[in-house]
């Protein structure tokens, strides 16, 4: 077994590798760009050796830097985790003349199955469903148009070499084909350093599920099952499954067997994944094979009891596998939430920043319960803006579907983030929609179910009275505390009023408190609801049991009563009295600033291009000017007709949020 390993990437996924090698009781090696100098792989790691500015093409993705870093510190073996340089065959041929052991599949699968436009060609030799589309490679902009109309609209515009929904733009006409080809390309050439694309048929109304395979150098190869990824945006996984709530027992063993036979032809070895696209009547065709570790790994990890990372560690040294295919059982269900560093109120833009609260739910794992959390952050780090914007992937595990649901749905109450925008409420919002808790999704939920973006949750009436019930508790045990400090009472039981009116979501609660010293009563709305809580005023999170059953508020304090965001909702909950509800009525509601007449910049970015200039009529959904953030280009649109008055941005401008990038008349 190896003694050192070198960890080729950063992040969330380098301290995942760290950890079971620590296990193992290897040794790691982290590198680390400037802006990752205090980086948490770098702290986790035995050694860390620096490799360059910032940019993932003048530090991560140098095959030479690289080779240092291992010749410095004397590593037997490099994981190379995903993206980066998890597919480059050069680096792991660079490995080969070394001598050093990489801990992936051999070059010659890389180079077979890691291209797309490869990998279709090969599943197509071997009598596997293929998606329709054209695999040469294109030449430019016209060609791109051209091959879109022979396939028929909708098509997918893919990077060759793409991963991670970079470099995928959907086509439904000839302008968004000119243009998502032009945007792909920059992408791929930005992201992988090649820039190829290929055209695909975009199938309507698909679920995207994938294959876990595993494979040693003995022959030997199994599948762990499989992954729903269906819950996508912008081609992005954003929520993660395992099994398929969709896929029965026949399908499943198809699947996995058509999966092993693909991964064996091309002499596959170490994990790897293959991707289908699965129709209503379980028909699946091969999308392509990711030969590297997936960013979903851990709930196979959980449902299958096999810890991928070492499996690849193992099979890297030349061992053979431990387990056959018939070992392989599906136990339970698991979730996994991609928390992002992004805004889901400015059309989930990207948001960078520090880090200035982040307390993830605790990690346990029980017979019953099980909650994860696979992070690269710490409070008081910084989101940069060069990387992927991901900053942890939480996972919960319990014996049934519904089940890891709930378990996910508290764990994301309890998850307190601050700092800057992040997805947390948009997911609490798709783990609660009916489509999604059905199992009755496709990879277009996110578009048909928020056609015009999310703008937060309503609760329904239910869940707004626990809300204020819990409010109105923690509202009594914040007045005894004041009552208290001021030195107002002796007996401060007796000169806290009992009768509350709490206002939240429009709406008015008359509310009746009767406390003991274990919780206390609230009537409201014709019904007493029980609540208990050791909370403390000052607390951000908020852990109570409303009639037994628990509630997990993030809690801040306003004038009057407190800011509360639970399950994806943001509210005002204000706890007054019957006279000063009826006060606060005749108050007139202030109104936000009128922004209309502005383009404002809506993440800290790059201005790459500026579509328009002074005087230039614009209509309704013309392209105004690109801007680029954590690698992706972001298109900003006119939302009706107009004219420019004043552009205020030139390319190559560096903006923060809500700078003005240009003014209309």
């Amino acid at each position: 077994m190896f003694k050192k390993i070198l960890i080729a990437n950063r992040g969330e996924i380098a301290c995942r590798v760290i950890k079971t090698a620590r296990k193992m009781g290897i040794q790691t090696v982290a590198i680390y760009s400037d802006a990752d100098r205090n980086a948490l792989h770098v702290k986790m790691a035995d050694e860390a050796v620096h490799i360059g500015p910032p940019p993932a093409n003048q530090s991560y993705i140098v095959i030479d830097k690289v080779m240092d870093a291992i010749k410095q510190t004397g590593a037997e073996a490099v994981h190379p985790g995903y993206g980066f340089l998890s597919e480059n065959p050069k680096f792991a041929e660079a490995l080969a003349e070394a001598g050093v052991a990489f801990i992936g599949p051999p070059k010659g699968a890389i180079e077979a199955m890691g291209d797309k436009i490869t990998s279709k060609k090969l599943a197509q030799e071997a009598n596997v469903s293929t998606v329709p589309g054209y695999m040469g490679l294109i030449e430019d902009a016209d060609e791109a148009v051209k091959i879109s109309n022979e396939i028929g609209y909708p098509v997918m515009i893919k990077a060759s070499a793409g991963g991670g929904g970079k470099g995928m733009r959907i086509a439904w006409n000839d302008d968004e084909a000119r243009e998502g080809f032009q945007s792909s390309k920059n992408e791929a050439a930005s992201s992988f350093g090649d820039d190829r694309i290929f055209i695909e048929k975009f199938v309507t109304q698909p679920r995207h599920i994938e294959i876990q395979v595993l494979a040693d150098s003995h022959g030997n190869a199994v599948y762990l099952h499989e992954r729903e990824c269906s819950i996508q945006r912008r081609n992005q996984k954003v929520i993660e499954e395992a099994p398929s709530p969709f896929l029965d027992e026949a399908t499943r063993n198809a699947m996995g067997e058509q999966s092993v036979a693909l991964a064996q032809a091309v002499g596959y070895t170490s994990a790897g994944t293959v991707e289908f696209i699965v129709d209503g009547n379980r028909n699946f065709y091969f999308l392509e094979m990711n030969t590297r570790l997936q960013v979903e790994h851990p709930v196979t990890e959980l449902i299958t009891g096999v810890d991928l990372v070492e499996q690849m560690i193992r099979v890297a040294a030349g061992e053979k596998l431990p387990f056959e295919q018939k070992d392989l059982k599906i136990n339970g269900w698991a979730m996994e939430s991609r928390l992002y560093a992004e805004d889901p109120y400015r059309g989930f833009l990207p948001s960078i920043g520090r880090l200035t609260r982040y307390r993830p739910p605790v990690e346990e794992a029980t017979p019953t319960r099980a909650v994860r959390n696979d992070t690269g952050v710490f409070e008081g780090g910084e989101i940069s803006m060069y990387y992927d914007p991901m900053i942890a992937k939480l996972c919960t595990w319990a014996p049934d579907r519904a089940t890891a649901i709930e378990e996910m749905r508290l764990a994301l109450d309890g998850f307190e983030l601050e700092g800057i925008g992040h997805n947390l409420p948009f997911l609490a919002a798709v783990y609660d929609h009916p489509k999604f808790t059905s199992g009755n999704m496709t990879t277009a939920f996110i578009e048909e179910e928020y056609p015009e973006g999310f703008d937060g949750v309503t609760l329904p009436d239910e869940a707004c009275i626990r809300v204020a019930a819990a409010a109105a508790a923690m509202h009594r045990v914040a007045e005894i505390r004041r009552a208290r400090i001021s030195g107002r009472m002796d007996n401060h039981e007796r000169h806290v009023g009992e009768d509350w009116v709490v206002s939240l979501q429009g709406q008015s609660h008359e509310v009746v408190i009767t406390a003991d010293r274990a919780g206390a009563d609230v009537q409201i709305n014709g019904r007493t609801l029980r609540v208990e809580s050791d909370w403390t005023p000052g607390d951000p999170l908020a852990r109570l049991t409303v009639d037994v059953d628990p509630l997990v508020l993030k809690v801040g304090k306003i004038s009057g009563g407190f800011r509360v965001r639970y399950r994806g909702a943001d509210l005002k909950v204000h706890v007054r009295t019957p006279r000063q509800a009826e006060l606060a009525a005749l108050m007139p509601e202030k109104l936000p600033p009128d922004t209309s007449k502005f383009l404002l910049c809506p993440m800290p970015g790059l201005i790459v291009k500026v579509n328009v200039a002074s005087g230039d009529e614009i209509q309704e959904g013309q392209a105004l000017c690109t801007v680029e953030a954590m690698k992706m280009e972001n298109i900003l649109r006119a939302e009706r007709k107009g004219v420019v008055k004043k552009v205020n941005a030139d390319a190559g401008d560096s903006l923060a949020v809500d700078d003005v990038i240009m003014e209309f008349e």
